[in-house]
This record gives C-alpha cells, sequence and structure tokens, in this order.
C-alpha cells in the first residue's frame, strides 16, 4: 500500500518532537474542542474521548489522512488530578502533593482514517512512582528546569527522571503525551509498515 498521509492532531512541541521519533512523514494540526469533563467520566473515558474528538475535529480540512489524537490526565491516589501548572507556585505545590507517591497517567490514543471514518482508540497506563521529595529538592529542580508547561510539573525525558524511584508502564513516551508503541500497533494492524516507512523516507532523505 501507499503510505498514507499521517496527520498529528496537536500543537505540542512534546507531542511533535515524539511523533518525530518513528520517522515518518507527518503534518500538525491544532484541534479546537471543548476539553471540559463530562460530569461522572472516568479519568480514562475522558482522555480516550478527547484523543477520539481531537481527531475528528480535523477530518473535514483532512480527508483523504490517517489523523491521531491523543490526550492525557494525571492524578494522584486519592483522585485528585494534576494539570500543567504554568507557573513556579502551582509547580511547587503539585511536586509537594506528589513527594512520596504514585502517580498514575492515563494517555488517550485515537487513530481516524477520515476517508472511511474508520476509527480505534486506546488507553496507554503508566504510573510513576516519586521520591519523598524536600522543599529544596522541589525548589531546586523547578529553578533548573521551569517544567510549568508539562502536565504533573516534571519532563520525565529531562531531570524530571531524578524526582522519581520507579516507572511502571511499559512504553515511558506516554508520560510525555503520545504512547509510541500503541500508535506503532495500531499503524502495523491497519497495514502500514512504519519501519519501511521510515527507511524509505530516509533514504529519500539522504539523496537531497
Amino acid at each position: 500500500m501507499l503510505d498514507p498521509q499521517l496527520v498529528l492532531a496537536s500543537s505540542s512541541p512534546y507531542r511533535k518532537a515524539l511523533m518525530g521519533q518513528l520517522g515518518l512523514k507527518f503534518v500538525t494540526a491544532s484541534p479546537d474542542i471543548d476539553e471540559a469533563r463530562h460530569p461522572g467520566e472516568s479519568t480514562p473515558a475522558m482522555v480516550t474521548r478527547l484523543a477520539e474528538e481531537k481527531a475528528k475535529a480535523l477530518a473535514r480540512r483532512f480527508p483523504h489522512h490517517w489523523i491521531i489524537g491523543s490526550d492525557q490526565a494525571a492524578a494522584l491516589p486519592d483522585g485528585v488530578q494534576l494539570s500543567k501548572p504554568g507557573n513556579y507556585t502551582r509547580a511547587l505545590a503539585q511536586l509537594r502533593a506528589c513527594s512520596g507517591q504514585v502517580v498514575t497517567f492515563h494517555t488517550g490514543l485515537a487513530l481516524l482514517d477520515s476517508a472511511s471514518e474508520r476509527i480505534e482508540t486506546r488507553c496507554e497506563l503508566f504510573k510513576v512512582h516519586f521520591r519523598s521529595l524536600t522543599n529544596q529538592d522541589i525548589d531546586q529542580y523547578l529553578k533548573i528546569e521551569k517544567p510549568y508547561d508539562c502536565a504533573g510539573s516534571f519532563k520525565v525525558e529531562g531531570l524530571g527522571i531524578s524526582l522519581f524511584s520507579a516507572l511502571e508502564g511499559r512504553d515511558p513516551n506516554a508520560l510525555i503525551g503520545l504512547p509510541l508503541i500503541a500508535l506503532t500497533d495500531l499503524l502495523i494492524a491497519w497495514g502500514m509498515k512504519p519501519l519501511a516507512a521510515a527507511y524509505r523516507n530516509s533514504s529519500r532523505d539522504s539523496t537531497i
């Protein structure tokens, strides 16, 4: 089959960087949807629904593409949901609450064929075991890395790894916002060969 035209339904630079790891040709576009939680909606149901809605929001704009949507939420053991802090004060409060706790991340993933309207979704679970952190630990980390646009107030791909005692799950990329293993599973199941496509792209680039 011809390589499908891929669209990542996201304006996140982190998701774009993750998608780039696969070596596939793709474009990004920002979906405009209401991301509010529905009353009584569970976290897995919410992130899966939002991933699907993000993909579908771009279907008219990209009518012959495979569109990838993703959404993420994180929660403390008591159910309190973490967010992108936006500033030092809120990040400090979040990491204090995370200290010594196990934070559960749910990442929803959707793959939509806009031509046929076929869609499949997944929800990837990942747990982060935080060390017991002192106020000084948290202050120093935040002043070094400034992860104020990251859910949970850390960057696992950076110094944030020093905050954890263990990671539990099959794909740490899910923490950054796009579960690449689950996405690759879907692409293969739909008939694409990601490695072969990446090889072709690499070969073309090397001849330029």
